[in-house]
């Protein structure tokens, strides 16, 4: 907006020049025009009844307030930083995610429309980790929650992903470089999980009514491990792994379907909602008798942990403005 501004400026000038040239040319010299900056940041904030990412709710169900900040340069590098609040019933202690990145967007050569993406991302969770996993059914001798993996580390996570995009279409495969999400023998798996990978589709088709966006996307997380469903820290007390379903492998296929706009209030511009409806198919682990669904944060009774469905297919809706 503002180099039109300074563009319209530029040619209003120039057009008085031509009446009285000499005059002009006598007092000063013709003012450079300010060199375009190869950087850009945008800024944005939004709204989501339920903030579901790849299929799973992060926070029980509840809406979410999230926000973030992109720098891009012209040549295709890009930095950013977003946040959400999540639930520390998945996330013990932790009631915020925090994702860094950064990556290079880019043409393939020779081939007109088709873009490629390299990136790295790290997902954040201040204050949450392993060893803050309480069972609703453990209980200490002080009469607290015990914390059933006291020897395991924190739920964050690092990702490289590669992407190809062609139109309206676009792919990515994202490959974790630590365990996924903290899980790994000390906090009751068959061993390490690094190399854990998400593919996924994702097609926004600009639609030729209302400047409407049909927005489709199906993703599948491929763990790179299992549950120990025998794993114990205590000798067999408590089996932080188990499950009323007995399902020991968090793998599944996610998707999403639904209808996005862009709009401006008043001379507000910036502004994007959407309607979609989102889960996932693996109920058996992120239902409400899976390992998945279950709560890691001490609530409960003694016969069960709370819990819920977390991959259950939901609407939801979102608002967002960038600026």
């Amino acid at each position: 907006m503002r180099q039109s501004i300074l563009l319209t400026a530029v040619l209003g000038t120039l057009s008085l020049a031509q009446v009285s040239y000499a005059a002009e040319a006598e007092e000063k010299a013709p003012a450079a025009v300010e060199a375009k900056s190869p950087w850009a940041a945008t800024a944005n904030i939004g709204f989501v009844s339920d903030y579901y990412a790849r299929g799973i709710s992060q926070n029980w169900h509840k809406p979410s307030v999230q926000g973030g900040l992109d720098i891009t340069h012209d040549s295709g590098f890009y930095v950013g930083a977003w946040g959400s609040n999540v639930t520390p019933n998945t996330f013990p202690d932790a009631t915020a995610e925090v994702d860094v990145y950064g990556g290079y967007n880019g043409a393939v050569p020779g081939v007109e429309g088709l873009g490629y993406s390299v990136g790295l991302i790290g997902y954040l969770y201040p204050g949450g980790s392993w060893k803050k996993y309480r069972g609703s059914a453990s209980v200490g001798p002080d009469g607290a929650n015990t914390v059933l993996t006291p020897r395991g580390g924190r739920w964050d996570t690092a990702e490289v992903n590669f992407g190809l995009a062609y139109g309206w279409v676009s792919a990515k495969l994202s490959v974790t470089l630590t365990d996924w999400f903290g899980a790994e023998r000390a906090t009751g798996w068959d061993g390490s999980t690094k190399g854990s990978t998400y593919f996924e589709v994702n097609a926004n088709y600009p639609l030729p009514w209302w400047d409407l966006t049909l927005v489709g996307h199906v993703g599948q997380l491929n763990v790179n491990g299992k549950l120990d469903t025998t794993f114990s820290s205590d000798g067999g007390t408590n089996l932080p792994s188990s499950s009323f379903s007995g399902a020991s492998s968090p793998d599944y296929t996610d998707y999403k379907i639904g209808l996005s706009k862009a709009f401006k209030i008043g001379a507000s511009e910036g502004w994007n909602g959407g309607i979609y409806y989102v889960g996932a198919s693996n109920k058996q682990y992120w239902g409400e008798n899976g390992y998945g669904g279950t709560s890691f944060n001490g609530k409960g009774d003694s016969v069960r942990a709370q819990s819920k469905d977390l991959n259950e297919g939901r609407l939801v809706l979102t608002l967002t403005r960038t600026f």
